[in-house]
């Protein structure tokens, strides 16, 4: 299949990305480099030029995950904000941001459960967690004020995967009470 016209490397590179997740999502880790290339509208010549291997893919598909959501974090840190725990207060902004409709979080959560089957992936996410906790421990707040406040941040925002997603209302309410219990 020809490359789209007008389309740049990535751009191109993107809609690998994003065709990559939807194809894994839907068929599984197992799914074919073909299946993702004729799902971006690119040769799969294409797609191995931008990304010589499937894992190199797919690591570089989680990574991106993982990028986004620190993007999300650093864009809720709040510039007034300069007392401990600014960046807890993203994190539990981030994580309950209901802008996201049910659905689009659920397919981001079954993506991340195809994904952190593959040991590479699973091994990046820990490193990944472990990066947050340093710089959510390091952030001046309690040890176990941070750990309960992310914890429930974490649980609300995975809940649509149950399909007891919390309405705006009641997220905006949590996420008052969590942010309070950063403030002590």
């Amino acid at each position: 299949m020809p490359r789209k016209a007008g389309r740049g490397p990535e751009e191109t590179r993107r809609a690998l990305l994003d065709a990559a997740a939807q194809v894994i999502r839907t068929r599984g880790v197992s799914a074919s480099l073909d299946d993702i290339a004729r799902a971006a509208g690119v040769s799969k010549g294409g797609l191995l030029y931008h990304f010589p291997a499937k894992d190199a893919l797919v690591r570089t598909l989680a990574q991106d995950l993982l990028d986004a959501f620190r993007t999300e974090v650093r864009a809720a840190l709040d510039p007034a904000d300069t007392a401990p725990g600014r960046l807890t207060r993203a994190y539990v902004r981030a994580s309950l941001d209901t802008s996201y409709d049910e659905v689009a979080i659920r397919e981001t959560i079954a993506l991340i459960a195809q994904l952190i089957s593959i040991p590479e992936i699973a091994e990046l996410a820990r490193a990944d967690a472990q990066r947050w906790e340093r710089e959510l421990h390091d952030d001046g707040l309690p040890e176990d004020v941070v750990t309960l406040v992310v914890a429930a941040a974490d649980g609300a925002s995975t809940a649509p995967l149950w399909g007891a997603g919390i309405d705006v209302a009641a997220a905006r309410k949590l996420e008052r009470q969590l942010l309070a219990l950063t403030f002590g």
